[in-house]
């Protein structure tokens, strides 16, 4: 199934925010540091107080009967805020944890629960006693509880219990308890728990908790690089600053989705669905955790790397996180055994708001796929199926659902979307910019696949600094003239059309004074020459353009508004780009010859 926020995680959410902001978190880790173990229990006593780790938990026992995506959601929240102490590993005991009575306990704040995932101990089935030993074991404390395997099972210990020796260690984060545990024929209760799925509920818990760090460097990054300036800047108008502020909010962002997803496999009744779900969200985590606190320290400079900015904590429990799960590696191997093995992340959404749709849309797609290939784009183009999000008549206006639904009915029926490549975000400029007469001339001709497109926008001095084109268009009689060099030019010497970005004011602002024209490619006056890449192909193309006349016409918006248009096309660009970054059907291709 998907991901679908609730107004309840929401609110979840908020109250944790709300509620740690005077918390005084990360003022206890400090105190912690600086020989007070105890000084988390204060802050985790808070956090309970709230109901985090009840959020799980039946309404029978004391708990709010909410799911482990609530718990997830506040688990994250709350590792942004670095609440310090037992959080993730009570939280994961809340939920394998059977007796009602230590359950209620979990629930109120008032037990805790250290977790190992790896340990040498055997238990003795006849006595129910263990021995062996544990050499991490995170959140463990002298009156808690202690969550070990051992041989394939799960055991819960009392920490007070005879034959129990807990041996504090010095953790690289010291947010939270860390321990090496020994067993001497100590009592244990033997807990009804797939050793899987317990490893893989560790995994989505502190994925969550990776997804917050994540999110706090992200924000105290693009914090910090709004209000320090150097050379009478901001540092975030930086390009180097923006690139790394913008590979963080993707690395923040995979880790939420990818946690989330985990959170919500946790509730299929297929247990495979949990394991490649908690593999993928782990695997993606951890590393983004890492680098974004590493990148946020980038961001800050001098201060990232003192001791009394928060940054090194956080990386700390970025490293911990990593630490406790066995690294990312493992949860790589982990995730390709499962997809060698045939298991697959089933993913849907409800579209039920759309459900009277789908047999016209399905009558509509059985139309297109009777016809031969050769027909099949004028049709989808026709039926408005090809780019069904366009306004009506060249879309069908359909929103997110309803575009979903329409992509379900066409894989269904084996009907393939063709490619308009620059057309994608040519043609949005012209329907949301042009004239009638170049959206009737244009649209529909580029959805039917009769015009094919080339962008002229980027010049061998100007390209991320776009602004600083020095192509230029002449006013002559009946149009314009324009002289210039583009470069990286896709599929120039295929194009019939190109849109195009001439500076039509020179002494306006950069941003002011330029134009957007639509030329056609066959004009006198256009040179192209293949650029040869490494592959040995020629995508690219160097365009020059001699004089080349533009008439009035294929003027697009008003003269010297240009880049407000060029911001229309290279947004519908990014949009086009990103939705053809997964590798689908070819990916099962593949792992077919693996």
């Amino acid at each position: 199934m998907g991901k679908t926020i609730t107004d309840e995680q929401v609110a979840a959410r908020e109250l944790v925010r709300d509620w740690a902001a005077g918390s005084g978190a990360t003022a206890a880790v400090r105190n912690i540091e600086q020989g007070e173990p105890k000084a988390w229990r204060s802050v985790f006593e808070g956090l309970a107080g709230l109901g985090l780790f009840g959020v799980a938990v039946p309404e029978d026992i004391g708990g709010a009967g909410g799911s482990i995506e609530d718990l997830c959601a506040m688990v994250e929240e709350a590792a942004k805020a670095l609440v310090p102490g037992p959080v993730a590993t009570t939280a994961l005991a809340t939920l394998v944890v059977e007796d009602p009575q230590l359950r209620a306990a979990l629930a109120s704040g008032e037990r805790t629960v250290g977790v190992a995932l790896h340990a040498e101990v055997e238990v003795d089935d006849a006595t129910s006693r263990a021995s062996g030993t544990v050499p991490w074991v995170l959140g463990a404390v002298n009156d808690g509880l202690v969550l070990v395997p051992a041989g394939g099972r799960w055991l819960l210990v009392e920490a007070a219990a005879d034959g129990v020796a807990i041996e504090p260690l010095q953790p690289t984060d010291f947010s939270r308890p860390l321990a090496r545990v020994e067993l001497t024929s100590t009592p244990a209760t033997v807990l009804d728990a797939a050793t899987d799925r317990v490893g893989d509920l560790a995994a989505t818990v502190l994925s969550a908790e990776a997804a917050g760090i994540s999110r706090w460097a992200l924000d105290t990054a693009v914090a910090y690089a709004k209000v320090r300036e150097q050379f009478g800047k901001p540092i975030g108008s930086f390009q180097a600053i923006k690139h790394l502020c913008a590979e963080m909010l993707c690395r923040a962002e995979q880790a939420a989705v990818a946690a989330a997803d985990a959170a919500v496999a946790a509730g299929d009744s297929d247990g495979r669905q949990l394991s490649i779900a908690a593999a993928i969200a782990a695997a993606i985590a951890i590393e983004a955790a890492k680098a974004n606190v590493k990148d946020c320290i980038q961001v800050l400079g001098g201060i990232g790397i003192t001791w009394e900015h928060d940054a090194h904590l956080y990386l700390r429990r970025a490293y911990g996180i990593g630490q406790f799960l066995g690294g990312s590696a493992r949860w790589l191997r982990r995730t390709a055994e499962l997809t060698q093995a045939g298991v697959r992340r089933r993913l849907s959404i409800d579209l039920s708001e759309v459900a009277d749709l789908r047999p016209q849309i399905a009558e509509a797609v059985a139309a297109v796929a009777a016809l031969p290939d050769e027909k099949r784009q004028a049709a989808l183009a026709e039926a408005g199926l090809l780019a069904p999000h366009w306004p009506v008549p060249y879309g069908r206006g359909a929103g997110p659902a309803e575009q979903l639904l329409i992509d379900q009915e066409m894989a269904s029926a084996g009907v393939v979307r063709p490619d308009l490549v620059i057309g994608w975000w040519a043609a949005p400029t012209i329907l949301e910019h042009g004239t009638p007469e170049q959206v009737v001339r244009f649209v529909p001709a580029t959805l039917r696949g009769e015009v094919f497109w080339c962008q002229l926008f980027s010049e061998p001095g100007a390209g991320s600094d776009l602004a600083s084109l020095r192509t230029r268009a002449i006013r002559v009689d009946g149009g314009w003239e324009l002289t210039g060099q583009k470069v990286w030019t896709s599929a120039a010497q295929k194009a019939q059309w190109g849109v195009c970005l001439a500076r039509t004011d020179p002494d306006a602002p950069k941003h002011k004074g330029i134009t957007y024209f639509l030329i056609d490619m066959s004009s006198p006056g256009i040179l192209i020459r293949p650029l040869r890449e490494i592959t040995g192909d020629a995508l690219f193309n160097e365009v020059f353009l001699d004089g080349v006349f533009v008439p009035d016409e294929m003027v697009v918006g008003a003269v010297n508004d240009g880049w407000r248009l060029a911001r229309t096309t290279l947004a519908n660009e990014r949009i086009a780009m990103a939705a053809g970054t997964a590798l689908g059907n070819p990916m099962e291709e593949l792992l077919a010859v693996v």
